[in-house]
């Protein structure tokens, strides 16, 4: 099936929503289908091969200048070209933008207001565009923050429209009102110009329903999935003793958790170290330098990466927010590395559908060393919840079954609409 894809760039970080739509659209196209993938705001930045279209809509230049300046929505098209090009997006990002969801309230909700916003030209030039492409079976939309797209595209290409959920709930929390309520307001009545919903865990697709006010029926869940190329859980050492290695592999700011691990490695009896590696935004780098016994290697590629998670004994990410993805667990627990846990969001489904991993009471720094000293007491422990944890992600989370079950969902919803169309 042809299918049309939106993903939302990131500038020059590393954003797992655009690492889970580029690998879905790369799988999907290796399965048979035909998947443009288009970016919005910047171009991605992925970690295999980049699979999106060059051409990038709603460039982050236009859309700053558009909403604080309305001479930049009247100006001839030749210089929102020259705003658009890569080499400008490239040369804007290539150092820190801010995302923090404090400081973009106001560009939030005019995005929101859709034709109505600040941004209606960014609209005309996408559909003008796309008018022009071999129309689309269906149309996926990467989270809800982009819902206002779903009526003028389903109008101007008459195809149904998805919408993926994807962990867009803690930018919104961020929000300071009165942007927060309106931005939820507006989301809320663009619900109806979404043909079908998808999540990404069984967790989000219960949380979005109630906190949108939307039916449980309408939200499909397709698991994420990665690409295990790279990932061997056969280099790691099965005798490791000595010291236990910690690893955390996220970003680093406060919402993945690495100081609540950090307490949690102070408190050990057993002897630990404690290695972070990941992105490190510009913003929190006085964070890192707050915590005492962290061993920061840096943000590495790919290969740096797995090469990272293959020489640690234990993975904990013990975000204090419920994380709907859990992304960095199971690329870890496909090299073989046992995860430890808060029970909270999509933890608890991973842990528990492949054994690779232990579970302790949310917010409780105390239990987490308890639980790492116990695991550093115990390496026979380890290496069975190792084996668990390599099996279990190749078994219910590769990337194959994702592309698989994300398809079926996007046929299901063109035969709906084919039928409700005759």
């Amino acid at each position: 099936m042809r299918i049309l894809s939106l993903t939302a760039g990131a500038a020059g970080m590393y954003c797992g929503t655009c690492l889970r739509d580029n690998s879905l659209a790369r799988e999907l196209i290796r399965q048979g289908h035909d998947v443009l993938l288009v970016p919005i705001y910047t171009p991605t930045l992925t970690e295999e091969e980049n699979v999106s279209a060059e051409k990038v809509f709603f460039g982050g230049i236009s859309v700053y200048l558009q909403q604080h300046y309305s001479i930049f929505r009247k100006l001839p098209a030749f210089f929102d070209r020259l705003w658009d090009s890569n080499w400008a997006l490239k040369l804007a990002t290539s150092g820190s933008i801010s995302v923090n969801p404090k400081l973009l309230g106001e560009m939030t909700v005019s995005m929101l207001r859709g034709e109505q916003g600040f941004q209606a030209r960014e609209i005309s030039k996408l559909t003008s565009w796309l008018v022009n492409e071999p129309r689309p079976d269906v149309i996926d939309l990467p989270y809800t923050l982009l819902i206002a797209l779903a009526e003028p595209l389903k109008n101007a290409l008459q195809r149904p429209v998805i919408c993926t959920m994807q962990g867009e709930d803690l930018f919104l929390e961020g929000l300071q009102e009165p942007w927060h309520s309106e931005c939820l307001r507006l989301i809320r009545a663009n619900l109806r110009h979404v043909d079908r919903f998808i999540a990404v865990s069984e967790y989000y697709a219960s949380f979005m329903s109630e906190y949108l006010g939307l039916e449980r029926s309408r939200i499909e869940v397709s698991p994420l999935g990665i690409s295990m190329e790279g990932h061997d859980a056969s280099k790691r050492s099965a005798t490791r003793d000595g010291a236990l290695q910690v690893g955390f592999f996220a970003r680093v700011a406060p919402e993945k958790g690495l100081h609540v691990l950090a307490e949690a490695v102070s408190l050990m009896k057993q002897p630990a170290v404690l290695r972070a590696a990941g992105y490190l935004p510009p913003e929190h780098k006085g964070y890192l330098q707050k915590l005492r016994g962290v061993q920061y290697e840096g943000s590495p590629d790919r290969a740096g990466k797995i090469a990272f998670l293959q020489s640690i004994d234990v993975f904990s990410m013990p975000s204090p927010y419920a994380d709907p993805k859990g992304l960095s667990l199971l690329e870890a627990m496909a090299n073989g590395v046992p995860v430890v846990q808060p029970s909270r969001g999509a933890f608890p489904e991973i842990v528990r559908a492949t054994g690779g991993g232990v579970l302790f009471a949310p917010d409780t720094p105390q239990r987490l060393a308890e639980v790492l000293d116990e695991l550093a007491a115990d390496r026979d422990r380890l290496r069975a919840l190792s084996s668990c944890a390599a099996q279990g992600v190749r078994d219910r989370y590769g990337l194959a079954a994702m592309a698989s079950r994300t398809a079926e969902i996007y046929q299901d919803v063109a035969r709906g609409a084919a039928v409700a169309q005759s």
